[in-house]
């Protein structure tokens, strides 16, 4: 994918997006929010929620990824809802939020 993801945009982060999502760390993500702050050419700053299989919605996440490895994810993770009160039985009311950057 070259283009700019937009809000609602469900992609496949894997290693081909980063090397921090390769193998087993791959994910699928809601996309949220496109940042604008500074990023290397061809590299871009993604706020949204990781999907499960099921298609909910299990943590909101920062990812920093190349454009060119971002792909389209499959339409049966997009079938759940984002609900609010995902992580209730743990004495959470939202998603936590992670970082999903590693420092270089």
């Amino acid at each position: 994918m070259t283009a700019r993801p937009t809000p609602g945009d469900l992609l496949r982060i894997d290693g081909r997006a980063s090397v921090q999502f390769a193998g087993g760390r791959a994910l699928t993500l809601r996309v949220v929010s496109v940042s604008e702050r500074h990023a290397y050419d061809g590299w871009i700053w993604l706020t949204g929620y990781v999907i499960d299989g099921r298609g909910n919605a299990i943590a909101k996440r920062e990812v920093y990824v190349q454009l060119a490895g971002l792909r389209p994810a499959s339409v049966a993770a997009s079938r759940g809802r984002v609900r609010g009160a995902i992580r209730a039985d743990r004495g959470h009311s939202s998603p936590r939020r992670e970082s999903g950057v590693s420092s270089c």
